[in-house]
């Protein structure tokens, strides 16, 4: 059954490249999950080490979905009365479903990749291209081997432009992904030691952002951040690929879209771009200079599609900082009232100094605190260490007050805190949570960051349970 009024995204007629259906089917939509089936869906039953959808086809069913794409070998047994796609691989299958979606669309395609400011740029385009015409993008962070695939299948027929994420931890991955979308501008935000493990330096892992250049055709367009110290080596990686046409941002002099001037305030940021030779003002609706340089990413990507730049600029402004990612919180409870700045989705040395900064922007009343409230980096291989112990001299220039810490990895911080910056130290997050809670006062702004495999999150959870009336509301947000 599907939801009245939903237009018709797949059929049994689209798909026979890809296998034989049992009967004939039209879905509105494409599924991996059964928690998340939208009735009328095509349920993909893909098959990993730890699991293996076609167990879950009867739910699939109970759930709404229309059909069902299987192994062939499993499709004869699911035991359903819906149609089935049978396929010799349900990875593949879905992999061709994104490739069939991309042959058959007119829209722009924009594809994000970098080792921060990925999700914040595309869904700063989402805004600034849903102003000019239907525009799809990634939903949440479905950037790898199988989000991506997934977003593509979800292409409406009629979109005129589609924003996809791409993201990786291993040589090869990006390029697979590229090669799927076939972008028309490929953006690459910035290049930092995330996934570090994974390489042997940083200039591998500029390497395998480039492997979004892979995708693109002659025509297409470069998108990369001027200010880096590898820029070069991706410019280099681009026109190696073929790519004649490349747009840089940052704020360099020589950035064709370039950052003229900037006000950082506290809930938006007010700020003059020159793009070739015109001159543009505009707000962006978040704070942080990190949200300023993806807006120039967006501008250049928005340029380079040929849409209207000034109308872009407009939509910026909408711009709203999300759950994990920036989002304000004034919390209200017997103690008094204090803000949370929550940035616990995830965290790499680059995107942990830019929420210090944001933390070191923020305005403490009453006589309030900057704490910062920080758990464990993931993936930064041998210098993972290091790179914790580093961000003391962040916190000591920007002036925070008070640092919580959590993690083995950020014990290494915690040892070069002066004593009169400490606030605590505990093995995990949860076991953190009673410091932390029993440490916020009246007027302070709190600050928590972390890899999301450290749970901060935890402590998030954990600071709004204490608003004694329901009375939190976002600082800046609807």
């Amino acid at each position: 059954m599907r939801v009245p009024g939903t237009p018709i995204l797949w059929t049994d007629r689209d798909t026979v490249s890809l296998g034989s259906s049992s009967a004939s089917w039209s879905v509105t939509g494409v599924s991996i999950d059964t928690r998340t089936i939208v009735p009328g869906d095509l349920f993909i039953a893909l098959r990993g080490p730890n699991f293996d959808g076609h167990h879950f086809a009867s739910q699939a069913v109970e759930a709404g979905a229309a059909a069902i794409m299987a192994i062939e070998s499993e499709a004869h047994g699911l035991g359903v009365d819906i149609p089935v796609l049978a396929v010799n691989d349900t990875k593949y299958g879905l992999q061709d479903l994104a490739r069939l979606a991309r042959a058959r669309t007119s829209a722009q395609i924009i594809g994000v990749t970098g080792s921060v400011g990925k999700t914040g740029t595309k869904e700063a385009l989402r805004l600034a291209l849903s102003a000019q015409g239907r525009t799809y993008a990634t939903e949440g962070n479905l950037n790898n081997h199988w989000g991506l695939p997934l977003s593509l299948a979800r292409l409406p027929v009629d979109a005129e432009f589609g924003v996809f994420e791409m993201g990786m931890s291993a040589p090869g991955e990006i390029s697979l992904l590229s090669n799927i979308a076939r972008p028309h501008v490929a953006i690459i935000t910035n290049v930092a030691e995330v996934h570090a493990e994974f390489f042997d330096n940083v200039e591998q892992i500029a390497d395998a952002k480039a492997e979004i250049f892979e995708g693109l055709n002659d025509e297409g367009v470069a998108v990369v951040y001027r200010d880096h110290t590898l820029f070069e080596r991706l410019i280099s990686q681009a026109r190696r690929h073929g790519i004649q046409r490349i747009i840089s941002f940052g704020k360099n002099e020589q950035a064709k879209v370039r950052l003229v001037s900037c006000d950082l305030g506290e809930t938006d940021s007010s700020v003059e771009v020159e793009i070739e030779g015109q001159h543009l003002r505009y707000v962006v609706g978040a704070p942080g200079m990190h949200l300023v340089i993806n807006s120039l990413a967006v501008l250049a990507a928005v340029d380079a599609i040929g849409m209207d730049v000034p109308v872009a600029t407009s939509a910026l402004g909408d711009i709203r900082a999300t759950r994990g990612r920036g989002q304000r919180q004034n919390i209200v409870w017997q103690g008094g009232a204090f803000v949370m700045i929550d940035e616990s989705y995830n965290a790499s040395p680059v995107s942990m100094e830019a929420a210090i900064s944001l933390l070191a922007g923020a305005t403490p009343v009453r006589e309030g605190r900057r704490i910062a409230i920080m758990g464990d980096m993931l993936e930064l291989g041998a210098r993972s260490n290091e790179l914790h112990a580093a961000l003391v001299e962040p916190l000591m220039a920007r002036g925070i007050d008070l640092v919580f810490t959590a993690g083995t990895h950020m014990a290494s911080l915690w040892r070069q805190l002066p004593p009169s910056m400490r606030g605590g130290h505990a093995d995990t997050a949860k076991e953190l949570v009673p410091l932390v809670t029993a440490a916020v006062g009246d007027g302070d702004v709190a600050m928590v960051k972390g890899s999301f495999s450290s749970h901060m999150a935890d402590v998030v959870d954990a600071l709004e349970a204490l608003d004694s009336g329901g009375t939190r509301k976002l600082v800046n947000g609807e």
